[in-house]
């Protein structure tokens, strides 16, 4: 066996496999048990959704896009093992962890998928790994948010639906570039970040910020400008306190006042289809435009994407000198 034998670890959120696991799941999210009409309301979102309480039914859309991504890595990359932990849920990073130490692993390239680094999500998934894989050899990926073909995937995927809703209208349809939004107390401002201020040490609203103008420079060529997108954060806790704005409630409020009738949304911060697209866009927000009177386009998610592949696959081969976990 070699004595450095490499493998790629892919990490995501984790999501719920049956409503019955909607308690432990958010007491893991959130580090403290959730009272119970949050729980209710989250049961009732993944239950628009598709999630039962069946536990022989399909994976949810995250862990089965997130499995796919998986699959099509390690064809990309012939040789070199690929694996699956999620944060929040089952498999969990340290049981991976341990599983790849079983199989001789000594080498750790850990991409998290998402894209965009914050240290209130990155920075625990990075926590949670190296805590988990003590004495091992790990690469961390963070730096991808500006990727040009992560870019051009989500053009790929913009362009076809901007330019449906443009011509169905009649009129250049405004873009909303959306992603998670973090609280308030996570991060610094904006122009603070962009400053470079050592701190400011959060990239998050400027890397967000970053990849949302990269997909909007990809469709120059067919005509969209500056003047045709806009940015806004979505999926704002329901447990309180200051989340990072504007909203997507906020923007399409705007946008219907100065005389939009539509509106497509791109979610940049997201890879694959799960309850922040399923429900909070094409539910919630959906709701939202119909009671302005607009009608909202949404892009798909990238999911299976050949370029997410190729992306995956790129910043992979990129690692070069790995640090060693500590305890």
């Amino acid at each position: 066996m070699s004595s450095n034998r490499s493998a790629i670890l892919l990490l995501a959120h984790g999501t719920p496999n049956v409503l019955g696991d909607m308690a432990e799941y958010l007491s893991r999210v959130t580090g403290r048990p959730m009272p119970d009409h949050i729980i209710n309301e989250l049961r009732s979102r993944y239950a628009q959704i598709g999630l039962g309480d069946n536990r022989g039914s399909e994976p949810p859309p995250l862990t089965k896009w997130t499995l796919a991504q998986r699959r099509q890595l390690e064809q990309e990359i012939d040789g070199i093992p690929v694996y699956v932990a999620m944060r929040n849920w089952h498999p969990l990073i340290a049981d991976v962890v341990g599983r790849m130490r079983a199989d001789g692993v000594t080498h750790i390239k850990a991409i998290c998928l998402a894209p965009q680094n914050s240290r209130v999500s990155v920075g625990l998934y990075r926590k949670a790994l190296l805590e988990a894989s003590a004495g091992m050899k790990v690469d961390f990926i963070t730096d991808w948010a500006d990727h040009p073909l992560l870019a051009q995937a989500f053009a790929e995927q913009l362009w076809p639906v901007w330019a449906l809703a443009c011509a169905e209208e009649g009129r250049r349809v405004p873009i909303i570039f959306t992603a998670h939004s973090v609280p308030c107390s996570s991060v610094v401002s904006y122009e603070e970040a962009a400053s470079g201020d050592a701190d400011a040490p959060d990239p998050y609203p400027v890397e967000v910020r970053q990849t949302a103008a990269m997909v909007a420079r990809c469709l120059e060529p067919v005509g969209l400008t500056d003047r045709d997108w806009y940015f806004a954060f979505q999926s704002q806790g329901i447990a309180g306190g200051p989340w990072l704005g504007p909203t997507v409630e906020e923007t399409l409020k705007a946008l219907h006042e100065e005389g939009h009738t539509a509106a497509v949304i791109q979610p940049i911060g997201f890879l694959c289809d799960h309850v922040e697209v399923l429900y909070d866009i094409d539910i919630a927000f959906q709701r939202v435009a119909k009671e302005l009177g607009m009608k909202l386009w949404r892009t798909e998610s990238l999911n299976d994407s050949p370029l997410l592949t190729q992306v995956l696959a790129d910043i992979a081969r990129s690692v070069t000198t790995p640090e060693t976990s500590k305890v």
